[in-house]
């Protein structure tokens, strides 16, 4: 059937792009301007040479209007708090004397001065920098960044759309600054806000913008009536004004719900809305608010948080319905495309059948242009790419890689006591204490230790056939005593092997478990400069052998201290990585978690007594939605207890998460039954620990005392200070001590130092104990 051709050509367009380059220049020269083998004005032309490229391609593929000021050297709600003058009393001598490593403070912290706190974007693996904000707080507006990067794409004779976040998402991702009181709602600056946005948006305007994109998308998430509200103030107000571009309203990562019909009754422009499997509903609501007349629509139908090709007769369909709901119909992915790898096409290590299915940012927009030709021309247009696209998505749906009968027939047979173990929490302490016999205040790491310019050359040496399988042995073997050296002088009590033969906690394990797929180039932003591949799960799960218990057992053998064993949880295998589509993602996770509990086993088997099961995207993974939250978490909860619960009661099962919101999922972690959590909470000041008491937690837990995230070595004496917080919460028999994350990405100087003040600091507390405790 023909698709009804649009009154106007629609158009293709993307809301954002990754920004580090084919070849992670950005990265790059950030990194080396830190250490400073860069200066300003080279990363600013390295800065300008990626954006230049990324416009340039956009527009030979045919994108009509390609977005500016998505670009960021850190973060875009740091480059959002910079816009507005949110920069906290800590930063702003820094920031007035060198703009650019100001901004470099905020984000990462310096010797002196704590950076801001770090968490979760909604329910991806990106991180953004948490606004300070109190009722002191008084924006100024600092436009010059967002129209630079205008004029530079009109002088290359392009059609910008400058991108910024919008106000009432920008106030809901704040949170109260340090020392102002805890119940205080950053969305009361709402009113002094909006001149601002207003202002920024007049520059935008005398600059040359046409549009301007205003990204809220915490309006799928569930909002309060006052909420929505300051939404319609928002809109009514900037609609209002007559110094402006035209507005387009962005949401995305799911259904707008009751934001719709307020955002449809404001004075904007255009609204662009997600119409994947995650916005569903969207194209229902749209319909019974009585769609948008007079206004522009951006309809999101290619996934730009996943990797598989769209299925164009399903997008054409929702398309051409959208087409009778809006003045003007437009296509675009559901979200900014950072969320996934550039080129697929750079993939040549892929079995060129599979390759055939992914669709990387560079492929995504070429099926947004295919769609957008689509729609205007009807199906006659593209029926070669039709054509290839049915080919592609039966000959995924035909192969062998996604269907294996034994693991289908092993998960079949799941019963409700494979997930429960054998002793409730509090018999299996009191074995637990007696087999490790570790001191009041335990001290841990996370698992990683600094992964170092020479493991990455003798892993590159080992790629390239420098050196043999057995000298890169030897490497990783030197590596392990060091690190175990290390650990035993500074006076930690359970050991970690540092995982130097690990490059990254997803694609280790996926490497080795049938079923995945390992990209060469597929690098996605997860912070700052820190970048991973996630792995492709293309077909079902099982674990051909063992995959840790060799170098686990060998750390457990240069030592009498407990060393821990390392895995990486069900969850956070799917969460980081680019999942399959084709079945529910609790059946998924239960095929990891199988593989999984096959690995523990032989762990404990093999002598290993306490076994992390990291899953530090259980809070990311979370529906935005409440209604969705109980089926989530019940698949997720299970997943964890089914990896770990054929255990041992004396054998320690700890797990570990970071840089989320936990308040609202602290019964899942209880669910979770594991023996010890770790947690962030350096950056947030202990508050994960106050709301562990508040629920009741009563297992033991580690809520962070070292910010890992930053360069700065905090001090024995900061660090009791925070310990003195958590035991304000969690009583010392329950209380461990550890950093708040891995140390794979800090160097040794910084790790020894900090680690050493972290053991004072234990010490120090111990000593404080009552003689009953201690």
């Amino acid at each position: 059937m023909t698709a009804k051709p649009a009154a106007a050509a629609a158009r293709a367009t993307v809301y954002g792009y990754p920004r580090q380059g084919q070849n992670r220049e950005l990265k790059k020269a950030i990194e080396g301007y830190w250490k400073g083998r860069v200066d300003a004005d080279t990363l600013r032309r390295t800065a300008a040479e990626l954006r230049r490229g990324t416009w340039q391609q956009l527009a030979e593929a045919g994108v009509h209007e390609v977005p500016t000021g998505d670009f960021s050297y850190y973060d875009h709600v740091l480059d959002t708090s910079v816009m507005v003058g949110a920069v906290p009393e800590r930063h702003r001598e820094a920031v007035r004397t060198d703009a650019l490593d100001g901004y470099f403070a905020m984000a990462r912290g310096t010797q002196d001065v704590a950076p801001l706190e770090m968490t979760k974007w909604f329910d991806t693996n990106y991180h953004y920098l948490v606004p300070e904000l109190g009722p002191y707080t008084v924006f100024t507006a600092d436009s010059a960044k967002q129209v630079a990067e205008l004029k530079e794409a009109l002088a290359l004779g392009h059609t910008p759309r400058p991108v910024l976040v919008g106000p009432v998402t920008y106030l809901l991702l704040a949170k109260a600054a340090p020392g102002v009181a805890a119940d205080f709602e950053p969305l009361t600056l709402l009113d002094r806000l909006l001149p601002v946005y207003a202002e920024v948006l007049a520059d935008l305007r005398a600059a040359g913008a046409e549009w301007v994109q205003l990204d809220e998308p915490a309006l799928v998430q569930d909002r309060t009536p006052a909420e929505l509200n300051a939404v319609a103030r928002s809109y009514r107000e900037l609609g209002g004004l007559t110094d402006r571009p035209k507005l387009l309203v962005a949401s995305y990562f799911g259904r707008l719900g009751e934001a719709l019909a307020v955002l449809a009754k404001s004075p904007v422009e255009g609204l662009a809305l997600d119409f994947t499997e995650s916005g569903a509903g969207n194209l229902a609501d749209l319909a019974a608010a009585g769609g948008l007349p007079g206004k522009r629509l951006v309809a999101g139908v290619v996934n730009g948080r996943n990797i598989w090709i769209n299925d164009y007769e399903k997008s054409l369909a929702t398309l051409g319905t959208l087409l009778g709901l809006a003045d003007h119909v437009d296509v675009s992915a559901s979200s900014s495309l950072l969320h996934v790898p550039l080129d697929a096409e750079a993939e040549h290590g892929i079995d060129p059948q599979i390759a055939r299915w992914l669709a990387f940012a560079k492929q995504k927009t070429q099926e947004i242009v295919v769609l957008a030709r689509g729609l205007s021309g009807g199906t006659d247009a593209i029926t070669a790419e039709l054509a290839a696209n049915r080919a592609d998505l039966a000959s995924r749906a035909d192969a062998v890689i996604t269907r294996d009968p034994a693991v289908r027939a092993r998960t079949a047979a799941i019963t409700d006591a494979d997930g429960r173990r054998s002793q409730p929490y509090a018999e299996r302490t009191v074995a637990q204490r007696a087999h490790l016999g570790l001191p009041l205040l335990p001290t841990t790491t996370i698992g990683s230790f600094p992964q170092t310019t020479e493991l990455r050359t003798a892993r590159a040496d080992l790629r390239a056939g420098r050196i043999d399988e057995p000298g890169y042995e030897e490497r990783i073997k030197d590596e392990i005593r060091e690190v175990l050296s290390f650990q035993e002088k500074a006076g930690i009590d359970v050991l970690v092997h540092g995982e130097p033969e690990r490059n990254d906690m997803v694609q280790y394990f996926a490497e080795q478990l049938a079923g995945y797929l390992a990209t060469q180039h597929g690098w996605v932003q997860s912070y700052g400069t820190r970048y991973v591949r996630p792995p492709v799960l293309a077909g079902d799960i099982s674990r051909p052998e063992p995959m840790t218990v060799r170098w686990t057992t060998y750390a457990q053998s240069l030592t009498e201290r407990p060393v821990k064993g390392m895995l990486t949880g069900p969850v956070t295998m799917l969460a980081w990585s680019f999942v399959r589509d084709d079945q529910p993602l609790g059946e998924t996770a239960r095929q990891v978690a199988l593989a999984l509990r096959d690995e523990v086993h032989d762990l404990e088997a093999n002598g290993t007594s306490v076994i992390q099961v990291d899953e530090p995207a259980l809070r990311e993974t979370l529906p935005l939605r409440a209604a969705e939250h109980a089926a989530y978490l019940e698949w997720a909860t299970e997943s964890f207890r089914l990896a770990t619960s054929g255990v041992r009661p004396d054998t320690q099962i700890h797990t570990h998460m970071c840089y989320a919101e936990f308040g609202d999922i602290v019964q899942a972690i209880d669910d979770l039954d594991a023996d010890v959590i770790s947690l962030e909470a350096a950056r947030s000041h202990m508050q994960v620990a106050r709301e562990l008491a508040a629920h009741g937690y009563p297992r033991e837990a580690g809520p962070g005392v070292y910010d890992i995230h930053s360069p700065r070595i905090p001090s024995a004496e900061e660090a009791a200070a925070l310990l003195r917080k958590g035991l304000e919460a969690i009583p010392a028999e329950r209380l461990w001590v550890n950093p708040d994350c891995g140390l794979k990405t800090r160097g040794w100087p910084e790790t020894r130092a900090s680690l050493e003040n972290l053991v004072a600091a234990a010490r120090e507390l111990r000593a404080e104990l009552p003689t009953e405790a201690s």
